[in-house]
C-alpha cells in the first residue's frame, strides 16, 4: 500500500496542536471527516483542516482514542521493515542501558518505543508480549517475526489481558505463540540477584521490571535497618534489602501464591525466612494491629485506581497506607512510596502523601522522586506513559 492510498482522517480546525507538540494520541472529538472507510486497527494518514499531512498512525472508530501516532514522517511505508527498524532501535538502546548482570528487562514500552499498545518483556531467553490495541493486533505477525529474527528467543508467550483490549473491541488472549514451553517459570538474574518468574500466573508479564533501578537504590540504603516491605508480591524489594545488609526485612502480601514466591526468591539468594519473614497479611490490618516501628518502609501497592471513577476511593486508600506507614516510621527513618495507577497523576499523588504526613504529624524531607527505569522510556509530551511515580522521604521528627 502506498501512502497515497492510506485512508485519510481530517481534523477540525486547531485540533492538530497536540500532534505537533509530540503527544501521540488524538481523541474522537478532534476528527472532522474520514475518507476511505478505515476499520479498527487500520493505518491512516492524519491531516489538519487545510489538508497538510501530520502523521501516520493506527485508527479505531470505536474508541475515545481514535488515532495513535506511528510516525510524523508521512512518506514512510508501514511494512515489516518499519517494525524491524523500530525493534532494532529499541534493542540497541537496551544494550546500552541494561547492566551485564541483568538478563530481564523491558524491550518494548508501547508509545515510548513507537509501538502503540505493545509491551515486550525479556526474561532470559523467554519473551512475554502483551498487545492492547487493534492496530498492534493487526501487525502481530510482523512483530513476532521481527522478535524471532533479531533476538532469537527460545519461546514467546503472549499475555494480552487488559481493559484496553475490551475497549478496542478485542478479546483477551494468552498462550504460547512461538517455541515450546517446558515450564511456566523462568529463572532470571537482576543486578546479580536471582529470581523465579512465573510468566503464566504472575501479575502483568510476571515480574515488575519497572522497579529494578528503585530496588537497587533502596537496597543500598538498607544497611542495619529494620525494613517493612508492604505489598511484597515476589519479594524483590526484600531480596535487595537483605542483600544490602538489613538486620530484618518483614514482607507482607495478602496473596498466598505471592508469599510463596517471595520465600522462594529469598531462598534462591541464600536468605533465611527466619531472619526475613514473609507474612500473609492485609497491609491495612497489619498497620492497625502492630506496635512495631521500622527504619525503612516500602509501599508498592497494586493500582488502586483502574478507572477515572476510582480516583476518589483510591486517593483515600493511598492516604491511609501512607498515614499508617509514617506513624510506624522511626525518627530518621525512610519511606519509599509508590503509585502505579495511571489515573492518579503525579501532582495528586504528591498532595495525597503530603496530607498523610500532615495528619501523621510527620515532618518529612524529600530525598528523591522515583520513576520507572530507563528501559521504560516515555515520550516527552506523553505524561500518560509515565504511570509509575514514587517518593523517597525521610521522617525528621
Amino acid at each position: 500500500m502506498t501512502n497515497s492510498t492510506y485512508p485519510v482522517i481530517t481534523l477540525k480546525k486547531g485540533r492538530e496542536e497536540s500532534i505537533l507538540r509530540g503527544h501521540p494520541w488524538l481523541f474522537s472529538g478532534a476528527i472532522n471527516s474520514i475518507k476511505g472507510n478505515p476499520g479498527a486497527g487500520d493505518i491512516v494518514l492524519a491531516c489538519d483542516s487545510r489538508g497538510h499531512h501530520l502523521a501516520l498512525g493506527f485508527f479505531n472508530p470505536s474508541t475515545d482514542i481514535s488515532f495513535r501516532t506511528l510516525t510524523q514522517r508521512c512518506e514512510e511505508n508501514i511494512s515489516q521493515y518499519f517494525w524491524q527498524a523500530r525493534l532494532s532501535a529499541a534493542y540497541k538502546l537496551r544494550q546500552k542501558i541494561v547492566k551485564d548482570q541483568t538478563n530481564a528487562y523491558r524491550l518494548i514500552n508501547a508509545e515510548g518505543d513507537g509501538f502503540p499498545g505493545l509491551i515486550v518483556d525479556v526474561y532470559n531467553t523467554t519473551l512475554v508480549l502483551s498487545m492492547a490495541t487493534a492496530g498492534i493486533e493487526k501487525q502481530k505477525n510482523h512483530i513476532i517475526n521481527a522478535l524471532v529474527s533479531q533476538l532469537k528467543p527460545t519461546r514467546i508467550y503472549e499475555k494480552s489481558e487488559s481493559r484496553s483490549r475490551k475497549r478496542e473491541g478485542l478479546e483477551n488472549r494468552s498462550g504460547l505463540v512461538f517455541g515450546e514451553s517446558e515450564s511456566d517459570s523462568v529463572d532470571i538474574t537482576e543486578n546479580g540477584l536471582r529470581f523465579e518468574v512465573n510468566i503464566v500466573t504472575g501479575q502483568k508479564t510476571g515480574f515488575f521490571l519497572d522497579q529494578r533501578v528503585n530496588r537497587e537504590k533502596i537496597g543500598a540504603l538498607s544497611r542495619d535497618a529494620l525494613v517493612l516491605n508492604c505489598f511484597a508480591y515476589t519479594g524483590a524489594f526484600s531480596v535487595y534489602c537483605a542483600e544490602g545488609g538489613a538486620k530484618k526485612v518483614v514482607s507482607l502480601d495478602i496473596s498466598r501464591p505471592a508469599c510463596m514466591s517471595a520465600r522462594k526468591n529469598l531462598h534462591l539468594n541464600w536468605f533465611s525466612t527466619d531472619n526475613y519473614p514473609v507474612l500473609e497479611a492485609d497491609v491495612f490490618t497489619y498497620f492497625r494491629d502492630t506496635h512495631d516501628n521500622y527504619n525503612l518502609i516500602i509501599l508498592d501497592p497494586p493500582a488502586f485506581a483502574k478507572t477515572k471513577k476510582d480516583v476518589n476511593k483510591a486517593s483515600r486508600g493511598y492516604k491511609e497506607i501512607n498515614l499508617q506507614a509514617l506513624k510506624h516510621l522511626v525518627r530518621g527513618g525512610m519511606l519509599a512510596t509508590f503509585s502505579c495507577s495511571n489515573f492518579i497523576e503525579e501532582d495528586l499523588f504528591h498532595k495525597i502523601v503530603l496530607a498523610a504526613a500532615r495528619d501523621a504529624g510527620a515532618d518529612v524531607q524529600l530525598l528523591a522522586r522515583l520513576e520507572a527505569g530507563p528501559d521504560h522510556p516515555a515520550l516527552l509530551n506523553h505524561p500518560e506513559g509515565r504511570y509509575l511515580k514514587g517518593l523517597l522521604l525521610v521522617r525528621k521528627n
